[in-house]
């Protein structure tokens, strides 16, 4: 069974999720955003010790609590390594009151229909059993919406619930990331077809879910999401906003938290000194936070 504390601390605490969950593909962009570029490393596994370094130095500043951060979002690779001399999911919830969560998906299918669905997740089971064993409390499953295709939604939206039905199974909370690119051209008509897709969805849901989506064209168009008895909570991604764009859109959107992560590691560097890095996460914090209790 999950935390009840972390339960509640989900469904009413102020504040964001941070999402620390860079897989294989977007490490490299991630670490050189971060002033480590691929010189710096000649295989895969340095390359996630070095991405390994920057989440624990994120996880251990001095702001990163659970007083306005109210859950981190994990990789695989972070959910098996350790942070403060504790395995990582147990550092953030014990010592800093953080509630984890896991990414499982793989990766994504060629688009077709306007979407690009998930990927087979090879060992689900295992993968999960895992991480309730490390006290995880979620999961993230993200997938693309690339144009305002109905049935394309359909299978996106249809996919995300099936997936998250194997995850409440194991007495884990999914969160469904059904990702609306935010440059394309039908973005507003695509959020109305995925929002109709999600309720209809949301009729024979038992248990609750919580949903990560773009951040939408219309202001509190994810309302009736956000009231929904069958939803825990609707967090937001940046999308590739910069993070003073992302807050200001969150802003306007009541009831939806922030649950970014390139607007989360904007203005830190490797190169920094922990005073000079602190400094800048604790500020980026109360930002973020600021824009998620709107």
């Amino acid at each position: 069974m999950t935390n009840a504390e972390m339960r509640e601390q989900m469904e009413s605490g102020n504040g964001f999720i941070a999402a620390l969950d860079q897989s294989g593909g977007s490490t490299p962009k991630a670490l050189r955003l971060y002033g480590i570029g691929e010189d710096a490393y000649a295989s895969e596994d340095e390359m996630f010790d070095l991405i390994h370094q920057m989440r624990t130095r994120i996880a251990t500043a001095p702001a990163f609590t659970g007083e306005k951060v109210v859950g981190a979002i994990l990789f695989e690779k972070t959910m098996d390594r350790e942070m403060g001399g504790k395995p990582s999911a147990k550092f953030l919830w014990e010592e800093r009151g953080v509630v984890p969560f896991l990414k499982i998906d793989k990766g994504l299918e060629a688009e077709e229909n306007g979407v690009q669905l998930m990927k087979p997740i090879p060992g689900l089971d295992d993968l999960l059993d895992r991480a309730v064993a490390h006290g995880i409390f979620g999961t993230k499953e993200r997938s693309v919406v690339s144009a305002a295709n109905a049935e394309g939604i359909e299978a996106i939206v249809a996919q995300q619930f099936e997936l998250g039905r194997a995850v409440l199974a194991k007495g884990l909370v999914p969160i469904l990331e059904p990702e609306v690119t935010i440059s394309i051209a039908d973005k507003a008509e695509a959020e109305d077809m995925l929002l109709a897709s999600i309720l209809k969805h949301l009729e024979g849901q038992d248990q609750p879910v919580m949903l990560k989506l773009s951040l939408p064209t219309k202001a509190n168009l994810y309302a009736p999401l956000i009231a929904h008895p069958k939803v825990l909570r609707v967090v937001a991604l940046s999308g590739g906003y910069s993070r003073d764009e992302a807050n200001a859109k969150l802003a306007e959107n009541h009831g939806m938290i922030a649950s970014f992560s390139r607007a989360l590691t904007e203005g830190l560097s490797a190169q920094q000194s922990d005073e000079d890095f602190n400094a800048t996460i604790a500020e980026t914090i109360d930002s973020i936070y600021a824009a998620s209790i709107t």
